[in-house]
């Protein structure tokens, strides 16, 4: 869809400090080899909960943006995996202690695709109501004993960190072009495979094995089929989205990626649609690594801090989650801020 009037008026992360690849090879986290496979060189850790990252980097981008805690009318908080508690609501907490208001808060469950996700309900409910601001949140922390950071989905490896967006209308740093989801829930049963529903979290696999499933699933007739609907159903979000944007791909100056390894973007992205790694922020999120659904907001605002971002400049950001799901936006830059790089920025500059 193309959108009129939707802005991207501030962002922020919130990241921990990173653990240099070295070192979780030489403390066994790891193995050399699959660390050279997906070219990473560090991971964020840290141990913050998710929900209280989520209110920094809510804090944050909310004294960039401007906007006063009134004028935030919609709270969409995205994540992956445990925020901390069961049965809980961790958006109303990211809401009181990051916000401040009273405006309807909640949950956006779509995997790695939350966050683009939450852009898209953020966006339609700006437009239909004239309210003048929404806020998207993500985080998460990927530890034991349920989640193996490095091996859960061998080929990426799962960060911890948190993002903030401020979505408004009237000004922005950003103007959102257009936005285009597509869904193929035929392939959910790749992260479910055979293994009976559990009666409780991780009572089926602890930790989550990705692996596992996906390897009974591609046995199927339906999972052979698999690579080739996931490749269609990513280029034709593409593909709209540019079309939407009346842009061709030569008219981007960013593709902001989902933080996977080098040999999945090498597949799915660079060599797929001729994507130039240095017009990319590979180099940067190597060694962040996968920040589930918070990926392409961290992009945006590691364009801003680092000083990329120029006004008139466009950027293509794309998501996938599982599902599955696929996500392209066209966002175009207006009046760039200067924000104050953070310490995980500055480590590329």
């Amino acid at each position: 869809m193309r959108w009129d009037d939707v802005y991207l008026r501030a962002c922020a992360t919130r990241l921990p400090a990173v653990m240099p690849a070295e070192e979780a090879v030489a403390r066994g986290l790891v193995d050399a080899v699959s660390v050279r496979r997906m070219q990473s060189t560090g991971v964020t850790v840290g141990e913050q909960s998710p929900p209280d990252m989520a209110v920094a980097a809510a804090r944050t981008a909310l004294g960039r943006s401007g906007v006063v805690p009134d004028d935030i009318a919609l709270l969409l908080h995205a994540s992956l995996y445990h925020q901390g508690y069961d049965m809980w609501a961790p958006a109303s907490y990211v809401q009181r202690l990051g916000v401040g208001n009273r405006c309807p808060a909640m949950e956006v469950r779509q995997t790695s695709n939350g966050g683009m996700a939450a852009l898209e309900l953020a966006a339609a409910h700006l437009t239909a109501t004239g309210a003048p601001a929404a806020m998207i949140t993500t985080a998460d922390r990927f530890c034991a004993p349920g989640i193996d950071r490095w091996r859960t989905d061998p080929g990426t490896v799962l960060a911890d960190g948190a993002t903030a967006t401020v979505v408004a209308r009237g000004r922005g740093f950003a103007r959102l072009v257009s936005l285009v989801l597509v869904s193929e829930p035929g392939l959910e049963e790749m992260h479910r495979g055979e293994d009976p529903p559990g009666d409780a979290p991780l009572a089926v696999r602890c930790p989550v094995d990705f692996e596992a499933t996906t390897r009974v699933y591609l046995r199927t007739a339906e999972g052979q089929r698999s690579v080739a609907r996931m490749a269609n159903a990513q280029t034709e979000t593409i593909e709209r989205a540019l079309e939407e944007a009346k842009a061709q791909q030569a008219d981007i100056d960013w593709f902001v990626l989902p933080h996977l390894g080098r040999r999945r973007l090498d597949v799915n992205f660079f060599r797929r649609y001729g994507i130039d790694p240095e017009r990319t922020l590979w180099s940067w999120s190597r060694g962040i690594g996968h920040l589930g659904a918070g990926d392409q907001f961290a992009g945006l605002t590691h364009l801003v801090e680092s000083g990329r971002a120029r006004a008139g400049a466009r950027a293509l950001l794309l998501g996938v989650g599982g599902g599955f799901t696929w996500s392209a936006a066209v966002v175009e830059f207006t009046d760039v801020p200067a924000w104050p790089a953070s310490a995980a920025a500055q480590a590329d500059l």
